[in-house]
């Protein structure tokens, strides 16, 4: 499986959630402008760095030029796309299979929220993607999922209509279970649940959701 890291500009705080990341093997690792500065201090060595280079500093830049095995995509500031964008593009042009992203949160909220529109392209091309930080795991589902305990990122599962409704959304081995619910946009219903069993399942027939596996600070 081809596995592809982007690293974005927001901040990236440093724990424990870090360390599988930085210990499983990516074929790329896409810098995304000042993410450079993130990629550096983590020790990911970039196969290619995309932006328009208004937030990372030129000594940096420049140092990371010199590596004649690093692939550089230079865009106009003055765009119709956020460089988080072109580099998920950039991922799926280079046969990425799954994707994870770092830095897509913890900064400015157009961003993140930006980002979390953006994951809708690996979405429709049936990658595997998420989001995560110190707190959450981020992922959007178009079909059903199962939770093991074991493997969760954290206490708690929130799910977010993405889309104005979600259809037939049911939970087993949930603390809060539904049967054929329709979840809508302008309610918080889906916030916060946490699995009752070893196991979980989440079902809908019709929909985008947000699935955020969170956990509170350390």
């Amino acid at each position: 499986m081809k596995r592809c890291l982007i690293i974005a500009g927001g901040q990236i705080a440093l724990g424990g959630y870090l360390l599988p990341i930085q210990q499983e093997p990516f074929d790329l690792v896409i810098a995304v402008d000042g993410g450079l500065k993130s990629a550096d201090r983590l020790h990911f060595i970039p196969s290619h760095v995309v932006g328009d280079f208004d937030t990372v500093k030129p000594e940096l830049l420049a140092r990371y030029r010199k590596d004649e095995n690093i692939l550089f995509y230079t865009h106009c500031p003055e765009k119709d796309a956020t460089d988080t964008e072109l580099a998920m593009e950039l991922a799926i042009e280079q046969g990425a299979e799954e994707i994870v992203i770092l830095g897509g949160t913890g900064g400015r909220m157009d961003h993140t929220l930006a980002n979390l529109q953006v994951m809708m392209k690996p979405l429709q091309a049936g990658i595997p993607c998420f989001m995560a930080d110190a707190c959450n795991r981020i992922r959007l589902l178009d079909h059903g999922m199962r939770f093991r305990r074991k493997d969760c990122f954290g206490t708690y599962i929130s799910l977010i209509p993405l889309t104005e409704k979600v259809e037939n959304v049911t939970l087993k081995g949930f603390k809060y279970p539904l049967h054929n619910y329709c979840l809508t946009i302008g309610n918080s219903l889906g916030i916060s649940n946490e699995l009752a069993e070893d196991t979980g399942e989440v079902c809908f027939t019709d929909g985008i959701l947000i699935c955020i596996e969170s956990r509170d600070r350390e």
